[in-house]
Parts: C-alpha cells; sequence; structure tokens
C-alpha cells in the first residue's frame, strides 16, 4: 500500500494542534453548564397570596429580564409546593440539590420552612435566599454561610413600629400571635421593644397557623383593656383575625397594630375595614417611579400588585446572577462572597447590602392604611409615614449572635 510521508505528517500536525486546541479551551465553569433556580413556596395554603404563584412569576420575569442566559448558558427554573409542611420542604430541597441541578432556592415562605432548607443548602454546599419568612433565627443562631436573609424580620417589625406608637402614648400592649417560629420570634423582639420604650405588656395568647375563628382571641384582647393590641398573623390568618377585630369592634376601643400584615392581606381585607391600620414595608408598589415599573409589567401578567416577597424574589435572582456574571463560577462560595461586596441597587433594596451573617440591609418604610375617601386608584393603599433607614431597621451586628461575625470586645 502506498502512502505519502509528508501528507501523513501533515495530517499528524493538524490533529495534534486541534488536540491542543481542544484541550486549551476553558471548561465551562457553570455546574452541569447551566444556572438553575428552584422556587420552593406554598401554593395553595395560608400564605399563597404574599408568595405563592407571584412568586413563580417574579422568579421568571427575573430570567427573562437577565436574558435567560448567563456566561452565555440557559439559566432556567423549576418550582413546587412546600405544603406548609418543613420535612416536605427538606426533601424537596434535597432532591432538587441532588437529582435536578438546583443551585439556589428561593421564596421559603414560613420560618420553619426557612430554617429546614436553610440547613440542606449547607449540606449540600447550595445557597438558599429566604423571601418570604422572618424569623431573626435566619440570622442570628441559625445562621450559616449559604444563606440571605431578604425579606423584613421579627427585629424590623418590632422595634421601629412599637417605638412610634409607645410615642403616640401606647404604654400597654397585649399580643395575638401566630404559634410557629416566626410568630414567637416577633413576639419576642416585640415584647423586648415595648419594655425598652418603656411599656409593658399585660397579655398575650397565641394560635395555631389556618385558624378560621379569632373570636376568643379577640375577646382576650379586648378584656386586657391594654392600649395597643399587636396581631402577628399573615395571610389568611391575616384577614380571619380583622374580620373578628370588626366584628367585636376592638379597633374602636383600643390602637392594634399588624405587626407583620401586608398588601394582599389589606387587599383581601378592603381598605374599609382596614383603614388606620400601621404597618411595617419592605416593599411598597407605588413608592417611587422604579417600583411602579416593575409592578405594572407584574400586575399585567398577574392581575394583581406585587409584594415585598415577590420583589425580593427578583432582586434576589438579579442580585446571584450579576454575581455569576462578575466572577465567571456559580461555585457557592465564591457567588456568595461577590453578593456580599456588591451593593443591592434595584427597585426593592435601593442602596441595600448583605452582610456578612448573611441579613440584606435595607430601607424600609412605616406606612398607614388610607381611608377610602383618600384611595384615588386599585391597590392605592398606603401612606407612607416614615422611612426608616436600612442602619436602624434591622439588628445591629453588635447584638448578632450568629457565629460568621466576629466578635470585637
Amino acid at each position: 500500500m502506498n502512502s505519502n510521508p509528508l501528507r501523513s505528517l501533515a495530517l499528524g500536525l493538524t490533529a495534534a494542534s486541534l488536540a491542543c486546541a481542544l484541550h486549551a479551551q476553558p471548561a465551562p465553569k457553570l455546574t452541569d453548564g447551566k444556572v438553575r433556580f428552584g422556587v420552593l413556596t406554598d401554593m395553595a395554603g395560608p400564605t399563597s397570596d404574599l408568595a405563592g404563584p407571584g412568586s413563580v412569576l417574579a422568579a421568571q420575569m427575573a430570567i427573562e429580564d437577565f436574558g435567560g442566559k448567563v456566561l452565555g448558558m440557559p439559566v432556567d427554573m423549576v418550582s413546587a409546593d412546600h405544603q406548609m409542611k418543613p420535612d416536605l420542604a427538606a426533601n424537596t430541597a434535597r432532591q432538587w440539590f441532588d437529582t435536578q441541578q438546583v443551585d439556589v432556592i428561593l421564596d421559603l415562605a414560613s420560618s420553619p420552612i426557612a430554617l429546614a432548607v436553610m440547613e440542606i443548602a449547607k449540606q449540600k454546599n447550595k445557597i438558599a435566599f429566604v423571601n418570604g419568612a422572618g424569623t431573626s433565627r435566619i440570622t442570628n443562631d441559625s445562621c450559616n454561610a449559604n444563606t440571605v436573609h431578604t425579606s423584613w424580620d421579627s427585629y424590623s417589625q418590632s422595634y421601629s413600629l412599637i417605638n412610634a406608637v409607645a410615642k403616640q402614648g401606647g404604654d400597654s400592649w397585649f399580643f395575638i400571635t401566630l404559634d410557629n417560629a416566626g410568630g414567637q420570634g416577633v413576639e419576642r423582639d416585640g415584647m423586648d421593644a415595648v419594655k425598652a420604650a418603656g411599656g409593658k405588656v399585660v397579655g398575650s395568647v397565641r394560635f395555631p397557623l389556618n385558624s378560621p375563628d379569632f373570636s376568643s382571641y379577640v375577646l382576650q384582647a379586648q378584656a386586657s383593656k391594654a392600649k395597643v393590641v399587636a396581631l402577628i398573623a399573615s395571610g389568611s390568618d391575616s384577614v380571619n383575625a380583622f374580620k373578628a377585630i370588626d366584628e367585636f369592634g376592638l379597633n374602636k376601643q383600643q390602637k392594634v397594630v399588624a405587626m407583620v400584615t401586608f398588601i394582599p392581606e389589606i387587599h383581601s381585607l378592603g381598605i374599609t375595614a382596614a383603614q388606620g391600620l400601621i404597618l411595617n414595608e419592605a416593599f411598597y408598589w407605588d413608592t417611587n417611579a422604579e417600583t411602579r415599573k416593575f409592578s405594572e409589567r407584574f400586575f399585567a401578567r398577574f392581575k394583581k400588585m406585587p409584594d415585598a416577597v415577590h420583589a425580593g424574589v427578583y432582586s434576589s435572582i438579579t442580585h446571584y446572577l450579576q454575581a455569576v456574571q462578575a466572577t465567571g463560577t456559580d461555585d457557592a462560595a465564591v457567588v456568595m462572597k461577590k453578593m456580599k461586596e456588591m451593593p443591592v441597587n434595584d427597585f426593592y433594596g435601593h442602596g441595600g447590602s448583605i452582610r456578612e451573617d448573611g441579613r440584606m440591609i435595607f430601607d424600609m418604610h412605616m406606612v398607614q392604611v388610607k381611608k377610602p375617601s383618600e384611595s384615588k386608584k386599585p391597590w392605592d393603599y398606603y401612606n407612607i409615614l416614615a422611612t426608616i433607614p436600612a442602619a436602624q431597621a434591622f439588628q445591629p451586628l453588635s447584638k448578632s449572635t450568629c457565629s460568621l461575625v466576629t466578635k470585637k470586645s
């Protein structure tokens, strides 16, 4: 068989050059060649209006607005209903991380859910964003290096709000509290805030999640003669509680402060029944041009205005993808370090930042529900009474019990 030595040499050099070129190309730096988010939320339970399908849409919008890719590779998402069951949430998170290539889990409405899932994220070296739970344990004794808390917490919902009411003569308090980790945390911080303001707690009562009847709790608050009744409830529990408050005329005899009530509950309750309520909000759709622009786009697809959980999910995905883009990797430790270095400048957390304990700090708003005569358009529910600066809205690091925080003597 005849052969051409020169031709063989040329072919060999070409093959070798190609092999070298292929070997020299950097390997993809994204695990599995993509980024995948998992929205783990309450799709039909008591916090489904606050989180639920709206969080799924917010995640989709964030991915679309980023272009559906990062570092030239696809970005997608999955979603599931945790049904308010911590064991189900933990099992779903484990399965997502182990078999479905999920890099980041978001939402996590309900404090027991958040505490369960953030532990799985730590074990699997993935990232969890808590957008829908409020216990301050998330960035205190239960903190870890893989979790970011972007929503309100029990401290932010207590101190500034209670101080303002105390200055108006509210020196005796009764608490109606959801009996779970989140509710207990808000109650604990709230009672501490009352005492710090020179007031006293004259009583409290706790109710189970998804309670249909609040009559007995409201009557106990009424009998206490406290000047202020603090309601620690969200979702459908808020709506049911306020119906009982209105039925028994509690709000005509005592000041009622809504510690963890948000705009979906105000919408369900109706502005007439909710008028005059004072609450803290992490996000209000009609605050400025940026919040209105996002919210009107969201409303066009969802027919409801977004709340702080929805806005927080969008913001978290965007901030994460920006960090991946900047670092060229989805390695959890590298991305987390970058996210803490980068400011959060968007319609949700304008001027915000993520601290070493995983707490995202940003300005909060103290609002009061308008009278019906003051509301000029649908979803026009709040007067903003004050903007609480980030450094004042959240627990200072000097009080932190997080193991990630370096204590200074």
